[in-house]
């Protein structure tokens, strides 16, 4: 006769879940989302690097923070007037595939203007090192010291990123219009900054990589 003992039958029966649940997640399969892309390509270019400055690139873009963004829009999380109606027949499997098609393309590497030091050393310090007397933590806890974001944590690449498209993000956050941040703390940080220490933070972020 064998004897399993309780504390063996536990594990191997949180293992045996884990594995089923695992099996169940979905795929991202990035050449069905290329196709799938084609209805994002005008605002944000046919590889996610955007022609224009009032739409953010998603090349490079972590994989998990642009499916969350694409199904929230989708769901009326997140307003974007722009976007009213295009992702709406959008299914979850849609979204990971757009994201993992985004995520493979090679970032946008932005070229910062030397014109305005002082800003840039601004820009600098609140990434890197925050600012205790405003309580403003290091953007660069979450998003990474040269910019990438922590995917398992649903935390963006923000380097490269234009500036106006950063600094209308950050204005968003602290005017409570959009509250679809992962961590919950971004509404707060950025309505601790001043509309100079947005921008500063914002053109530093575009040379960063």
């Amino acid at each position: 006769m064998r004897v399993v003992l309780p504390g063996l039958t536990a594990l191997l029966t949180m293992w045996s879940v884990a594995c089923v649940q695992a099996d169940d997640q979905p795929t991202p399969d990035a050449t069905a989302g290329e196709q799938r892309a084609q209805t994002c390509a005008a605002c944000h270019g046919q590889t996610g690097i955007s022609p224009a400055s009032v739409f953010p690139h998603l090349a490079g873009q972590q994989a998990s923070y642009l499916a969350k963004q694409i199904r929230d829009i989708r769901d009326g999380e997140r307003i974007v007037p722009q976007m009213i109606g295009l992702v709406d027949d959008f299914s979850d499997q849609d979204a990971l595939d757009v994201a993992a098609y985004y995520a493979a393309q090679e970032a946008n590497l932005g070229q910062v203007s030397r014109e305005n030091e002082a800003q840039l050393a601004r820009g600098e310090a609140l990434y890197r090192a925050g600012d205790a007397e405003l309580g403003v933590p290091a953007c660069s806890a979450c998003h990474t010291p040269t910019g990438v974001g922590i995917g398992s944590a649903v935390y963006p690449a923000l380097s490269g990123q234009y500036p106006a498209y950063t600094v209308a993000a950050l204005q968003a956050f602290a005017a409570g219009e959009r509250v679809n941040d992962p961590s919950g703390s971004m509404n707060d940080i950025a309505a601790r900054l001043s509309a100079e220490d947005r921008q500063a933070v914002a053109e530093y972020l575009f040379g960063l990589h």
